[in-house]
């Protein structure tokens, strides 16, 4: 029992990083541009969580550092893909590797490497946690009782905001949107912003509440899981929710089997998060959907599609 109450009360810290990254991913790609560069902007929010705590002393600075500088690295992204019109995956890629070498010099150059930080305290949400099995589930640190609020908050604005409504128009069909007087590339632009600041706040949450510390790389694929996990949840908000809830219960069994003394390869337990990644990816791609039902729509119809203005009819 007390191996099982561990591993519940894990689930949420490993599964927030994912939930943000996706939520992230799903504002972007609403306003029909296609975001594959959220495990460089997870990184970019990492390194800089931790260079805010270490430069300012401060939790709460550290995270709103890391969103500002996600923000600030994806602006080289909205004018590839808004500006020049680049491809958007190719875009994206570079990005990514892009953001790998920077967070890999800078966290040389300014020191920031390994050096352990204190994070938030951990919020004890009494008499729930008194409670058997999950009680651990309510001794949290800030940003777990956060995440749910933050969720709420993007579906409310997708779905029922005059803004959201736009916004969901400029991905769906950018060229009526703009007959329509809605200014396509302000909102593509406001997306990518907002998008990649949460995404930040998903790689700070690793390093500065989970970690504790910044390492090269240390995202560890999470941005690309959560590529897999947006078209899991069908550009959903709360599907992502759930979907990240999957995801972390999966990460946080591996060490509680090991303490049960179940014997299992190195490279197995690192392999498993993405083995789950495929088959969820090949679980969406079966026909077994009614593809016409609202509620079971693919993705945006202009997704990754760029925006002409001279060439819309």
């Amino acid at each position: 029992m007390e191996i099982i109450s561990s591993w519940v009360g894990n689930i949420p810290d490993l599964a927030v990083p994912f939930a943000l990254a996706a939520l992230g991913l799903i504002v972007t790609e609403r306003a029909g541009v296609l975001a594959l560069g959220a495990e460089g902007l997870m990184l970019v929010g990492a390194l800089f969580g931790v260079g805010g705590y270490l430069l300012f002393d401060s939790t709460g600075i550290a995270l709103l550092l890391a969103m500002l500088a996600a923000s600030g690295v994806s602006i080289l992204f909205a004018v590839m893909v808004l500006v020049l019109r680049i491809n958007q995956v190719i875009a994206g890629l570079a990005l990514v590797f892009f953001c790998q070498g920077l967070t890999a010099l800078l966290g040389i150059l300014f020191g920031w490497a390994s050096h352990p930080v204190s994070g938030f305290e951990a919020w004890t949400l009494w008499p729930l946690s008194e409670l058997p099995i999950v009680g651990r589930l309510f001794i949290q640190n800030p940003v777990v009782y956060l995440t749910p609020l933050i969720f709420f908050a993007v579906a409310i604005y997708l779905n029922h905001s005059m803004s959201g409504l736009k916004l969901r128009a400029v991905g769906e069909n950018p060229q009526a949107a703009d007959a329509a007087g809605i200014p396509v590339l302000t909102y593509r632009f406001a997306a990518i912003l907002a998008g990649a600041a949460l995404i930040g706040l998903a790689g700070a949450y690793i390093s500065v509440l989970s970690t504790k510390m910044w390492i090269e790389d240390m995202t560890g694929g999470r941005g690309w899981i959560a590529v897999a996990l947006v078209i899991f949840a069908r550009w959903s908000p709360w599907r992502a929710f759930a979907g990240a809830i999957l995801f972390g219960s999966i990460e946080a069994l591996i060490p509680q089997l090991a303490a049960a003394g179940v014997r299992l390869p190195q490279y197995f337990v690192f392999m498993t998060p993405y083995v789950v990644t495929l088959a969820v990816m090949i679980w969406v791609a079966l026909p077994k959907r009614d593809q016409n039902k609202p509620d079971q729509k693919n993705q945006p119809d202009a997704l990754g599609e760029p925006f002409i203005r001279e060439e819309r009819r």
